[in-house]
C-alpha cells in the first residue's frame, strides 16, 4: 500500500501511509484507538476507497473497489465486530457469497466436506450445523477464519482478533496464525496488546494519529519502546494504588440464580457475595462460565429465578433497569454495541441516555440541547474521546476503542455508589488502559464500590482488592491478589481447584 490517504468529515484517518507486507510473514499494525489502523485495512479490503495512493499485489498495481475485488485478489479479513448472520448455521456463513450450485440449487455436500477438512487441518474445531447465535464468541471467530480459508485467501487481515477471546483461545489463535504463515500465507495483525505482538509477529508498523511512524523488527525492540512509539510518551504498565479501606456494604447478593437461555441447567447457581464501599472486587473466570448471565441478572438485563439483590440495603431483585441506574448503579457493559450505545445516535445523545430526563438536561419534558452539548463536550475532553465531529459524531462512525471510552466516560461521571465494570479496557490501547485503570482506582478511593468482571489476568491481578473466581456458574474461590499466584488463579478458573465458600473448607 503506497502513500494511502483517506479522509472523513473533519478528520484525516490515514495521512500518506505506506505499508509493505512480505509473503509468509506476520506483520503487526500497532496504534492508539483512532490511529487509523482499521481504516487502512478497510481500504485494503475494499470497504473504503482512498482519496490518494495505490495498492500493489505481487508487484502489479490493482484496483480494489469492493470486498469482492479483494476476495478475487486473495485478500480476506476477520473484522473486529464479526460479519456473521446470526440465524444461519456455521456452514451457511462460511459458504455465503461463494456457494456452489447444481441446476440452480445449493450444493452443500462438497462444501461441508471441505469445511470439515479445513477445520481439522488448522485446528479450528467447529460444528457446521450449529447456529451462530448459539455459539461462543471464540467459535464465531473460528468461523470468520474458516471463511477466509474456504476462499483460498493469501493475505489474511485480523482486526483486533483477540479483543473478545479468553487467554486459552488467544494461545490457540497464535498457533493457528503461525501455522498459516508457515504455509506461505501473509498475515496483517491489528492489535493493541504488546505481549501478543511480541509473541507472534515478525515485523510491526506503528501508526499515530493517522500518520506512519515506522516499521521495526519485533524481536529487536522492547515492549516499552513499542508503547512509546505508539502513544508518543512513556507508559506505566503497573497500577499505582494504595491498600483498600473498605466501608459499608453497598451491594449484597444472596443465593442468586439465573436460568440459562440455551441450556437446561442454570447459568448462575446460588451465588452470594458482598461488595463494600472503597474496594474493587473482581470476578475472574474463563469466558462462558456464567459471568455474562450474572451481570445480566444483576443489572436487570435478564430475570433472576432465585435469590435477593440488595443495593444500599434496598431490595432491587425485581427493579427495572432505570430504577437500578437511578438508585446508584453504573454499568460498563461487556458488549458495547448491544448494551452500551445506540449506534445511530450522536455521541452527545449517547452521553445522556440515562440522564436526559433529569432537570439539568430537561425542562418540562423538553430536552435542553445546549446543556447536553456542553456536558458531552466536557466528557469528550476529559476522557480523550476522539472522533471527526466531536459531540455530533454518530457513535457508529467512531473506532471501537473510542466507543468504549465514551461509555466509560458516561458511566463514571454519573452519580453512583456501585460501578459494575465488565471488560472495561476491551479494545483499548496501552495509554487508554493506563488512564482507565487510574480512574477505576480513583472511583474506589472516593468511596465507590467497584465490581470488576475481567478475562484479562493482568487486569485482575493489578486492579482487584479481592478476587472471586466463577466456574460453571458458581463461585469456587475467594483469593487475595497479593498472595495468590497466576498459576493458582488459573487452577481455580479451570475448575481444578475450589474452596467450599460457604464453610470456608478447602477442597482440591
Amino acid at each position: 500500500m503506497r502513500n494511502i490517504t483517506k479522509r472523513f468529515p473533519g478528520i484525516v484517518a490515514n495521512d500518506n501511509i505506506t505499508l509493505r507486507l512480505r509473503r509468509g510473514e506476520i506483520h503487526a499494525l500497532l496504534g492508539e484507538n483512532g490511529a487509523g489502523k482499521s481504516t487502512l485495512m478497510s481500504v485494503l479490503f475494499g470497504l473504503y476507497k482512498a482519496e490518494e495512493g495505490k495498492i500493489y499485489k505481487d508487484g502489479k498495481e490493482v484496483e480494489i473497489k469492493n470486498p469482492n475485488d479483494a476476495t478475487a485478489l486473495g485478500i480476506g479479513m476477520v473484522h473486529q465486530h464479526f460479519k456473521l448472520v446470526e440465524v444461519f448455521s456455521v456452514l451457511d456463513n462460511i459458504i455465503l457469497g461463494a456457494e456452489e450450485t447444481k441446476f440452480g440449487f445449493l450444493s452443500k455436500k462438497a462444501a461441508r466436506k471441505r469445511v470439515v477438512e479445513l477445520s481439522e487441518k488448522y485446528g479450528l474445531a467447529v460444528d457446521p450445523d450449529a447456529k451462530i447465535e448459539d455459539i461462543t464468541v471464540g467459535m464465531q471467530q473460528r468461523v470468520e477464519i474458516l471463511k477466509m480459508l474456504y476462499r483460498d485467501n493469501e493475505v489474511l487481515i485480523f482486526d483486533e482478533p483477540t479483543a473478545v477471546l479468553t487467554p486459552q483461545e488467544i494461545d490457540e489463535l497464535m498457533i493457528i496464525m503461525k501455522n498459516l504463515a508457515s504455509e506461505g500465507k501473509s498475515i496483517l495483525f491489528i492489535s493493541h496488546k504488546l505481549n501478543e505482538i511480541k509473541a507472534v509477529s515478525d515485523r510491526c508498523s506503528i501508526l499515530r494519529k493517522g500518520k506512519y511512524i515506522g516499521t521495526v523488527d519485533t524481536d529487536k525492540v522492547t515492549k516499552e519502546e513499542l508503547s512509546s512509539m505508539m502513544v508518543g510518551r512513556e507508559v506505566k504498565f503497573a497500577v499505582d494504588k494504595a491498600d483498600a479501606n473498605p466501608g459499608k456494604t453497598v451491594l449484597e447478593i444472596r443465593n442468586m440464580t439465573v436460568p440459562s437461555k440455551i441450556r437446561k441447567r442454570d447459568a448462575v447457581h446460588d451465588v452470594s457475595l458482598e461488595v463494600r464501599a472503597g474496594e474493587i472486587v473482581c470476578i475472574a473466570g474463563i469466558d462462558g462460565n456464567g459471568q455474562t448471565d450474572f451481570v445480566y441478572g444483576l443489572t436487570g438485563l435478564a430475570p433472576v429465578s432465585g435469590g435477593t439483590l440488595l443495593l444500599n440495603g434496598k431490595d432491587i431483585t425485581s427493579a427495572s433497569v432505570r430504577q437500578r441506574m437511578t438508585g446508584g448503579m453504573s454499568h460498563i457493559p461487556e458488549d458495547r454495541h448491544k448494551h452500551g450505545l445506540v449506534l445511530d445516535y450522536t455521541v452527545e445523545q449517547n452521553m445522556v441516555l440515562q440522564r436526559y430526563f433529569e432537570p439539568e438536561f430537561s425542562d418540562h419534558g423538553f430536552i435542553r440541547f445546549n446543556e447536553v452539548r456542553k456536558y458531552s463536550d466536557s466528557l469528550i475532553n476529559e476522557y480523550d474521546v476522539r472522533s471527526g465531529r466531536g459531540s455530533l459524531t454518530a457513535a457508529r462512525a467512531m473506532s471501537g476503542g473510542n466507543q468504549q471510552k465514551a461509555i466509560v466516560a458516561r458511566e463514571m461521571d454519573r452519580k453512583h455508589d456501585l460501578l459494575i465494570a465488565v471488560q472495561p479496557t476491551r479494545g483499548l490501547d496501552v495509554g487508554a488502559i493506563e488512564a482507565i485503570h487510574k480512574r477505576i482506582v480513583a472511583q474506589r478511593d472516593v468511596g465507590c464500590a467497584v465490581l470488576l468482571v475481567s478475562l484479562e489476568l493482568d487486569e485482575v491481578m493489578n486492579l482487584s482488592d479481592r478476587i472471586l473466581v466463577m466456574y460453571e456458574g458458581e463461585l469456587v474461590g475467594e483469593l487475595n491478589p497479593k498472595t495468590v499466584s497466576v498459576e493458582e488463579l488459573g487452577l481455580y478458573m479451570a475448575g481444578a481447584k475450589r474452596d467450599n465458600m460457604k464453610r470456608g473448607e478447602d477442597k482440591t
